[in-house]
């Protein structure tokens, strides 16, 4: 099952130009099965879940996309709508006691023009930010970074032993299911992606 974990529609995201009456039909045409909406620090209700889901082949599930001290995590499986900055060791600990994911987004976006290439940083000192401590996985393909920061997540999403994932982090309908994860079976409710990500039955691809 082809799921884009990270999108971005508006006005729940600001930044995004996705209308969601248009975003069903990109994803059908990019050959999804599922979607994941990730809002900026913004849920959908369940009436606006359920009107955007009526007469759609399209499965749609809800993520955020929530800013902490750390950078910006994507959480699955958590259903507080959080405003703000918060500390990421708050956010882990209200994560766990509710069995949800949490997993870095684009984690090295930025690295080469703030110069860390000029440091030479490698794998091992890439791997010792803070931010790995609290995460249960990666975003190793993201469509909004660089095919260089992408690689240094795979990499060190390897040495970690953390889930390396994919999600477009779409703001345009042209950018949605470039980059995508693939389930090993088919999944409904909003429980059973979590439970397949955290078992690992899924490999990832960038198409960009």
């Amino acid at each position: 099952m082809r799921i884009d974990l990270h999108i971005h529609t508006r006005p729940k995201s600001p930044c995004s130009a996705i209308d969601p009456a248009a975003l069903l039909g990109a994803a059908a045409r990019a050959g999804l099965d599922g979607i994941c909406l990730t809002e900026h620090q913004n849920r959908w209700s369940p009436e606006e879940m359920e009107g955007l889901l009526r007469e759609r082949e399209i499965r749609v599930f809800q993520g955020n996309e929530i800013t902490t001290n750390q950078g910006d995590i994507l959480v699955f499986g958590y259903d507080r709508d959080i405003k703000g900055v918060v500390p990421i060791q708050d956010l882990r600990n209200e994560v766990q006691a509710v069995g949800g994911l949490m997993i870095a987004a684009h984690p090295f976006r930025g690295f080469l023009l703030f110069g860390i290439t000029q440091l030479q940083m490698d794998v091992e000192q890439a791997s010792r930010r803070a931010v790995f401590q609290y995460v249960d996985g990666l975003e190793v393909h993201n469509c909004k970074v660089t095919d260089p920061e992408n690689d240094m997540a795979r990499r060190v999403a390897e040495r970690l032993g953390l889930r390396a994932l994919a999600g477009s982090d779409a703001h345009r309908l042209d950018e949605v299911g470039r980059c995508v994860t693939i389930l090993e079976k088919e999944v409904r409710t909003e429980a059973e992606p979590i439970e397949e990500l955290r078992a690992g039955r899924f490999t990832v691809e960038n198409r960009r």
